[in-house]
């Protein structure tokens, strides 16, 4: 029985692994640190939002505080920022509001770079 197809073959396989692992990982190694909401302080966070968005009707209240805490603690302060001004673009939340929600944002991030 001859082996070299299945040497051959098994070798490729085994250089194109290997090739790929040598010739840089496929992904970025660029490190963006991204601030997102400080887990320390989650309770306190989520009071103050409560406070914030408390003049808007029930459903929409509920809707706008989800949104904003899971965009924060998932993705970063800078899609909670611009999740809330598009809010106060379509007319949802008032402009005070807006400045309200991204001071807190702020407060509670953590982590340096891009905000």
């Amino acid at each position: 029985m001859d082996n070299s197809k299945f040497k051959k073959r098994n070798g490729n396989k085994n250089n194109r692994r290997n090739n790929s692992r040598n010739n840089g990982n496929y992904r970025n190694t660029q490190k963006v640190d991204i601030k997102k909401l400080d887990m320390r302080k989650n309770d306190e966070f989520n009071h103050m939002l409560g406070n914030i968005v408390n003049d808007l009707p029930d459903g929409v209240r509920g809707a706008i505080k989800g949104s904003i805490y899971s965009i924060i603690s998932k993705q970063g302060t800078k899609e909670a920022k611009e999740f809330i001004a598009k809010k106060k673009y379509d007319g949802v939340i008032s402009g005070q509001m807006e400045k309200d929600l991204i001071n807190l944002i702020y407060d509670y991030s953590k982590g340096h770079g891009i905000h």
